[in-house]
């Protein structure tokens, strides 16, 4: 009753209810958009968010309902203004931040291009608020080149509707340290385990110089398999030395829960954080600078609206939740 008390007002209010502690965490919203997929910190006030149902990223103030800027993304990359790429997940590494879609079909198991982007946007030097603008080129061939991983049949898995068991659906991106990036599956779950894969060359794959781009292909290191309880991965964060996983049902029929891991490419090391996410369906996840905080969006296409659902409500009813953990 406290946490459903605490939501109506933040919602009524509009202002963040401040940092939760771990076992109890407070939510509140914000408007324009439902279905958070992606986010990174661009200062210590503001984070832009991505909409895994439209091709237009927002930035937001915390503590501010209504976002700051948006950024259009469809004639970068290269979609009509009312089509989705399925952007998913979002690491900053300096200055850069690389996006990445779901590789996916659709619901109805319909490859789809405008679905398997890789990018990069920078924030803008000097930029008040803060703001990103992309960088370089996207680049669309990832799934060809995860198909050479032939042990996870990851091109065959992505000829499957997303949320049956074995299809391909990447949810999770974050800095791995040392040039590379981190991919994290939602799906599969091999052997009932997480599934991430080390992207080794991100920045040599957007190069705006084609001669470079031409030649570029995806480099992978060891895929790495973390025993979530048969959870996949909806989001991925470093934090410090460590990470942070939101980790959740491949089809929507689960709960979620918090994982800390230490990095190590043998899996080891998890640690199962004591948090609450009961009724927030978590996708994207940022640290705070300077603060051992992370926030977490819940991404509310699916919540009810005025009879129907978040997604297929009027822009000006949109909203998707948030809570700040310490964990």
């Amino acid at each position: 009753m406290k946490n459903a008390l605490t939501y109506a007002i933040c919602a009524a209010t509009s202002l963040l209810c401040g940092p939760a502690t771990a076992a109890d965490p407070t939510i509140t919203t914000y408007r324009e958009m439902c279905d958070a997929s992606a986010s990174v910190a661009l200062d210590a006030d503001h984070f832009v968010v991505a909409d895994d149902e439209m091709n237009v990223l927002r930035v937001y103030r915390r503590g501010q309902p209504s976002s700051v800027s948006q950024v259009d993304l469809s004639k970068f990359l290269d979609t009509k203004p009312d089509k989705e790429s399925d952007l998913e997940g979002a690491a900053r590494v300096g200055n850069t931040i690389f996006w990445i879609s779901s590789h996916g079909t659709n619901s109805e198991g319909k490859v789809q291009d405008r679905r398997r982007r890789f990018f990069a946007t920078e924030v803008v030097p000097g930029s008040s608020p803060p703001t990103v603008r992309p960088v370089g080129k996207s680049y669309s061939k990832l799934v060809e080149n995860l198909a050479k991983l032939t042990h996870y049949k990851l091109g065959e898995a992505a000829t499957k509707p997303p949320k049956t068991f074995g299809a391909l659906n990447i949810e999770g991106l974050a800095d791995g340290g040392g040039g590379k990036l981190y991919i994290g599956f939602r799906n599969p779950v091999p052997g009932n385990k997480a599934l991430i894969i080390p992207l080794l060359n991100p920045t040599e794959l957007i190069d705006e110089n084609p001669k470079v781009r031409e030649k570029a292909e995806a480099s992978f290191g060891n895929p790495i398999e973390l025993d979530l309880k048969g959870r996949g991965i909806r989001s991925i964060e470093r934090v410090g030395s460590t990470y942070l996983i939101v980790a959740g049902p491949i089809d929507g029929k689960g709960d979620f829960k918090l994982f800390r891991w230490s990095g190590k490419e043998t899996g080891e090391d998890l640690e199962l954080v004591d948090t609450s996410l009961k009724g927030l369906s978590p996708e994207a996840m940022f640290a705070i600078s300077e603060t051992g905080e992370v926030q977490i969006l819940s991404d509310d296409g699916t919540f009810p609206v005025g009879g129907g659902e978040c997604k297929d409500a009027p822009r000006t009813e949109q909203s998707f939740r948030s809570v700040i953990l310490k964990p």
